[in-house]
This record gives structure tokens, sequence and C-alpha cells, in this order.
């Protein structure tokens, strides 16, 4: 191997080097293998180059030690990384590749067929990871500095489509730090990955936190209740992490087992010492629920794509019910009323960050990075109120964006892709209370005359031009929208209509 690597993550996986790092499909991978196949997929990458110096490499590939590998190559080369969703239709991947700017597109055997028109319009590299990983021997590597640009993940913001939200070598770091120090993790544990890797709770809380510690990371290639439950009741695992989604999906399975299963399940739980739920609010039932079935009171936790983590209930002591705890280690949090000072704790007022961890900049958008902070904070668009000290969220700012599943999403992305269908003349798209996945998108439009739209012809046509979690799932035909005197649709009275 080339030297001590400079990448913080990547450095610290030498003192691990025979200890299992990653446990997937193609088998089990010590930190060692990690490394070795990391470097001389780096090699390939640079193809001759001494330095990828930030050149983006997207990759759409599924859960597996490959992910982890190619990720780590690209780093290595001295690129920035864009995890693509598997999931996503073509419309979705041809964004994030073009505006990420991606020169180099890797997939695994099951999905590059998805790549392959894209990369031959655009006229960009494309490697199989298979092949990417089965380099013969690697050369000499950059010396890539922390500050340098390492991933960009999409985000849905108050645009119309999603924006990459650049971080670096340090703010990755600083993120895992504060979740390594907060939640205890080292190297006994072992973690199941049910979550996504193109979203910063899977590949941060659960991936980079588990490889930072010298733990192991055992990757489901996607999210299976009944799966989840058998390898839970397996033994070994010491830590959990999901969405409220996830949560209320192996409730539903544990009913469906009998009692005896049921009673197998529950006492396998207790091997586990921390099950964590975040990216959308839980519901008290689903906590209580849980509760009674594991044992575990979950912990939950805040944070956005943009920040990693900044909130969370502690992992020993009282884990408040609707509450997502305080700031963790590196995080400051302030929230300010009207008049720019500190906000009593019972006013609502949005919450604004400031920390090690907070991202670089909306990659390609100066001016919407600008709008996002203020004096160094920045401004998460999440209204809180403080309760003895614990934040209790009420709530996003913006109307225009629905949490839904975990994923967050733009109603004005998904309002402008509803435009194009040929029976459709107006809509407008909010998220709905849902106990189960936060909230449901749900679609109100006005057709055009004589047409009808059933919502599983809507939701058919949705998914071949959005991810589908964007697809509304409820519909709500009107012969007009309702709209201010100003002519702007009123989103509330949208939501009071259904």
């Amino acid at each position: 191997m080339s030297d001590l690597p400079s990448i913080p993550l990547v450095r610290r996986a030498f003192a691990h080097a025979e200890r299992t790092a990653v446990v997937a499909r193609e088998g089990s991978f010590t930190y060692e293998r990690l490394l070795d196949a990391s470097e001389r997929a780096a090699s390939t990458l640079l193809a001759g180059e001494d330095d990828l110096a930030g050149r983006r490499v997207a990759f759409l590939i599924r859960p597996s030690f490959a992910h982890v590998a190619t990720q780590w190559a690209t780093w290595r080369a001295g690129g920035i990384a864009v995890p693509l969703c598997t999931a996503h239709p073509r419309p979705e991947l041809e964004h994030a590749i073009a505006d990420s700017g991606a020169e180099i597109l890797v997939g695994d055997a099951e999905l590059i067929d998805r790549l392959e028109p894209i990369a031959a319009e655009r006229a960009l590299r494309l490697l199989p990871a298979d092949e990417l990983l089965a380099a013969p021997a690697a050369g000499p590597l950059p010396a890539v500095d922390a500050d340098r640009g390492a991933l960009i993940i999409y985000t849905s913001g108050t645009t119309s489509r999603p924006k990459g939200v650049l971080t670096s070598h340090a703010h990755i770091a600083a993120q895992i730090e504060s979740l390594v120090t907060a939640w205890e993790w080292s190297s006994e544990d072992s973690i199941l990955l049910v979550l996504p890797l193109h979203h910063v709770h899977g590949v941060i809380n659960v991936v980079c936190c588990a490889l930072w510690s010298g733990a192991t990371c055992e990757m489901a290639p996607a999210f299976d209740a009944d799966a989840s439950w058998n390898r839970i009741a397996g033994g070994g695992l010491t830590l959990f992490m999901a969405v409220p989604t996830i949560y209320s999906k192996l409730i539903a399975a544990w009913e469906g087992r009998d009692a005896e299963e049921r009673r197998a399940l529950s006492a396998a739980c207790g091997e586990v010492r921390l099950m964590v739920s975040g990216s959308a609010a839980l519901p008290v039932k689903t906590l209580d629920r849980w509760r009674e079935i594991s044992g575990h009171t979950l912990l939950e936790r805040y944070g956005m794509t943009e920040i990693g983590m900044a909130l969370s209930n502690p992992l020993h002591g009282e884990r408040r019910p609707g509450h997502v705890g305080r700031p963790l280690p590196g995080v400051e949090v302030e929230r300010l009323d009207e008049s720019g000072r500190p906000a009593p704790d019972d006013l609502a007022a949005e919450l604004r960050v400031r920390g090690p961890g907070v991202f670089r900049e909306y990659w390609n958008r100066p001016e919407e990075t600008a709008a996002a902070f203020d004096d160094g904070w920045f401004l998460t668009g999440d209204v809180a109120v403080v309760d003895d000290g614990s934040y209790r969220l009420l709530g996003r700012s913006s109307v225009d964006i629905i949490k839904t599943g975990g994923f967050k999403v733009s109603a004005l992305e998904i309002e402008e892709t509803l435009r194009e269908h040929p029976a459709i003349v107006e809509c407008a798209v909010v998220g709905l209370p849902d106990d189960e996945w936060g909230e449901r998108v749900a679609a109100a439009v006005v057709l055009r005359e004589n047409r009808r739209l059933a919502l599983d012809e809507l939701r058919s046509w949705c998914k071949e031009r959005l991810a589908s979690y964007k697809a509304p799932s409820r519909l709500l035909t009107l012969d007009e929208l309702p709209r201010n005197v100003l002519g702007k649709v009123t989103k509330p009275e949208v939501v009071r209509r259904f």
C-alpha cells in the first residue's frame, strides 16, 4: 500500500486492519481488504493522472462492499463522490449527473445498464464496479487535504430541483466525531444497515461512524422487515438505526408472527445497546409500541444533509417523546425572535446551526448558498420550541418541503412534473400528516374539460418520471385551486380541503 493517506476516515482504518469492516452480499471484508481494494480502484480512476483534483465520480451501486470501496477510491484519487439513488428513474439520475458535472460513472452489474445511455449521450467514462475493484495493481495516490470537497448529496430545497450539498473531508470528520462521542461508538460495535446510501442518514450516521470506529457494518441490499427481524434474532448486533416508516413496518411484521416467534424476537432486541430513529418526526404511538415490543425507547435525533446531526436525545438518561434533545458535541444551536434577540423557550422560532460539520455550499448555487446563511449560522427552515433544555420541532418554515418516509422532497418539483400530465391544467402538492410516513404526498388538481384521472393511473405515470416516494398517494380533484388576492395558491387551504 502507499503511504498513510491524509483523509481522516481512511487513515483511521489502518489501526483496525484485521477487523471485519463490511459484511454484505459479496461476503465479509476486513479493513485491510477495504484499504487495498480502494487503493487499487483509485489508481484505475486516475488512469495515469496524478490527481482527480475534485472531479466528480457518480456511482449507482446497491449497498455493498463495492459501494464503500468505490466511495473510498474516489476520495483517495482526489475526487468528489456523488452517490446516486438506486430507485431513481432516468430523469433524476440525469439531473444529479449533469448538475454535479460528473465525468466518471460507476455502476454495479445489476444497474449499470441504466447508466449506459446517459454515459453515451454525454460522452462520459463508464466503469463497471466489479472491474474497478479488480484492478491488478496500485500506483501512487495524491495527497488529499482534509479541506478538499469530498461528497455531494442531493437534497430537495425550496427550488424545484434537488440541490447538491457539498461537504469536505473535514466536515465529514466533524460530523462523525460528534456522533461517535455522543453515542459511544467503539470497535466492538456491529450495526445493520437498512437505509439507502444516497442519504446522510445511511452514509454518515451508519457506515461512516462504523468505519471510523473500527466497528462492523452489515449491509442489507434493501430493507425487508422479515429479513431484518431474522438478522436481529441471529444476534451479534449492537446498534440499529432507521426512519419511522421502517419501525412501523417492523412493528407490523412482528405482529404477524406467532406468539412464540414474537417472544424470541423481542428477547433478541435486548442484545442491541442502542436503537435510533431519525430523518422524520417519530409518532409517539410508534415510539410507545416499539418500546412494548423491543424494550427500547428509541433515541430520536435531528439533522439535515447540510449540517449532519445537530440535536440528539441522550444515550444515557431520559429520552422524551416528541423531542429531539439537545445540541450534540461541537454543535451550536440558536433561535432568534423577530427583533434578532434570543427567543424565549416557549416562542416558536427557526433553528440556526453553526459548527465544523456544517456544509460548504450548494453545488454551483452561490446565491442559494448565501441565502442559507446569516453571519455564519445556517438557517435550517425548521421551527422549534425548547422544553426544559430539550428541543421540540413544530415543522418547516416552508410549506413546500414535505418529509415522507425519511426523505425530504420538494412540492415544487412534483408540481412541475405533474403539470406535464396531459389531463392536468393546474395542481398544488402538499404534505398531509401521517403516522407511518410522517407526511404523505398529496396532489390537488384541476383537470382539463371532460378528463378524468384515477390515483393509480397518476402514480404509475409519476413513477416513470420521479422517485416512487415523490409520487402522490392522495389525489383530490377541484374545480379551481384556492388562491389569495395576489393569485398565489394558499396551501393551508389545500390541506384543509383534503
